[in-house]
């Protein structure tokens, strides 16, 4: 986005509205290059992904530039509390970071969050200083809950994860980002770039995605895609979409009309 309009998110500035992950490409060599097209500043990884203890092996930081991108380690894979919360001091243990993005996985058929577990999660989290982004259920109840928690960000699906079924209910995701203060991203279901704007147009301050990417044919002109349409959704949320009407009306205007007598 343009710098009149920064992505604000735990204080700090951000230009781009795309946020990326880095699992199921075929090439550390096609992240990276679909990373870079993407324009994202912001990349969540896998804490199992990422060699901690030697990053001299293939690792998923050494394609990422030293400084260029924020590293937003997430607890994917967790299925409970304790496994989350202890997968997300790790991160800060080994890596230093705080911001994260915490995952509570409610059972391994739909993928589908476990709000009740994440609100527990997200509680002690908070309360050890972590900035929280807290993937969630597209419920309006639960997201205030998070935001009251004080989770920096709440990320509700649009589709369950992998599915590239696009944006399920607008309804509640509108609703949701007109409740919360803090910043609403779709995450989860974006299959391509028309997902995307819509999740923009709906008032998402963001979107974060993977598979739509690392599964298309070609994940890097996926990615330029994704760019432009979290931009122009942006852009078209900001300038306001004329009102639905039921009865055509002239673009023309009927004064001055030349009379056919």
């Amino acid at each position: 986005m343009t710098v009149q309009d920064p992505f604000i998110l735990a204080g700090k500035a951000y230009q781009s509205r795309l946020l990326v992950g880095t699992g199921k490409y075929k090439s550390l060599q096609e992240t990276k290059d679909a990373i870079e097209a993407s324009g994202a500043e912001i990349v969540t990884v896998a804490l199992r992904r990422m060699n901690l203890t030697n990053k001299d092996e293939g690792s998923i930081q050494n394609i990422i530039e030293s400084g260029k991108y924020t590293l937003l380690p997430n607890s994917a894979g967790c299925y409970s509390v304790e496994e989350a919360v202890r997968t997300l001091r790790l991160a800060r243990e080994l890596g230093g970071w705080t911001l994260v993005k915490l995952e509570v996985i409610g059972d391994q058929k739909t993928l589908y969050p476990d709000v009740e577990q994440t609100l527990k999660a997200a509680e002690i989290l908070v309360k050890e200083g972590f900035q929280v982004m807290a993937y969630s259920s597209d419920d309006p109840i639960a997201a205030k809950k998070l935001e009251d928690i004080g989770c920096v960000a709440v990320m509700p699906l649009a589709a369950p994860i992998g599915s590239g079924l696009g944006i399920l209910n607008p309804l509640n995701i509108r609703l949701i980002a007109e409740t919360l203060k803090v910043p609403v991203l779709v995450d989860a279901g974006v299959g391509t770039a028309s997902d995307a704007c819509l999740a923009m147009e709906l008032g998402c301050a963001g979107v974060l995605l993977n598979t739509a990417l690392s599964s298309a044919q070609n994940p890097v002109l996926m990615a330029q895609a994704m760019k432009n349409a979290v931009i122009s959704g942006r852009q078209a949320f900001k300038a306001g979409r004329m009102p639905r009407r039921e009865m055509a009306v002239a673009s023309s205007p009927e004064i001055g009309k030349i009379s056919s007598s």
